[in-house]
């Protein structure tokens, strides 16, 4: 009964964020309907046992111990770091700031976009195992993209950004627990086209608990899934042909480096993924 009453709470509070953000031309998920695993085989495995193998894991859109301005807050991949088992990526105010840039708040974006040691796969199944990080300001995500994201040619087919898992809601009632999935390609300038598919709540406390999350990709869709449960599908863009690579990431709302609301004695704040995992059907390995 208690699951039916969470299925029910969180189809309402979907249908809420759309008539409350304008959220266009939904998709309405299965909630019903689960990841069929049988029809997978591993193909990337990444438990953060060891260290954090930085040849396999590169800074997204920083390079070697430099830092970069990322809305709010800067990105160094040097403040992530294994612990336990597990990836983090912390997010702290550093009055003497790293990597040649100045006092504010440092977090990480990492990717596996590296041609000779990182991991880019077409199609599958993509999966995270996380906590989210909490605190005002903080957006958290799992993504995959490539290099042709930024062709302008009207369709995402080339190029895709695939927002598997974006966590921007901690403490804004009745938002707090819901994540979203999102789609985007044409670059980022004035032709960008962009899709928010799908937001659900979270039962528990996302931010205290390991949830999972996934994106299924075939040549005809993209269906995400919370807890192996769906919760979203779309084609827009035309559905990207290309591999694309992984990235994990904590960043802030703001600009400049400036958070928009977070004050510089704010908690620190931990982004703890589990493991990532890829998987590509049985019938396309088969054929190769």
């Amino acid at each position: 009964m208690r699951n039916v009453f969470v299925k029910i709470f969180s189809l309402l509070l979907y249908i809420f964020s759309i008539l409350a953000l304008g959220v266009k031309n939904p998709t309405f998920p299965n909630p019903y309907k689960t990841v069929d695993m049988s029809k997978f085989e591993m193909t990337f495995e990444e438990e953060f046992d060891g260290e954090l193998d930085r040849s396999l894991w590169v800074g997204h859109y920083t390079y070697g111990k430099t830092s970069s301005v990322r809305r709010g807050s800067y990105w160094n991949n040097y403040m992530a770091y294994t612990e336990n088992g597990n990836l983090v990526i912390p997010l702290k105010y550093l009055d003497e700031g790293m990597g040649g840039t100045g006092a504010g708040w440092y977090t990480a974006g990492l990717d596996t976009s590296s041609r000779e040691t990182g991991f880019r796969q077409k199609f599958g199944y993509f999966e995270v195992r996380c906590i989210l990080p909490k605190g005002a300001d903080i957006w958290s995500a799992f993504w995959m993209m490539n290099e042709d994201v930024f062709n302008v040619d009207g369709s995402g087919q080339d190029g895709t950004e695939v927002d598997v898992m974006e966590s921007p809601y901690y403490g804004r009632i009745p938002f707090n627990n819901v994540v979203y999935c999102n789609l985007h390609y044409d670059g980022y300038g004035e032709a960008h086209r962009a899709k928010q598919v799908s937001r659900t709540y979270v039962k528990g406390n996302p931010y205290e608990e390991f949830n999972t999350y996934g994106v299924e990709w075939n040549e005809n869709e993209y269906i995400f899934y919370l807890n192996g449960m769906e919760y979203g599908r779309s084609d827009f863009g035309g559905v990207c042909q290309n591999p694309l690579f992984l990235i994990l990431s904590v960043e802030m709302y703001g600009e400049n480096g400036v958070p928009s609301s977070r004050d510089k004695n704010a908690d620190e704040a931990q982004f703890i993924v589990d493991y990532v995992r890829a998987y590509q059907y049985k019938d396309l390995l088969n054929t190769k």
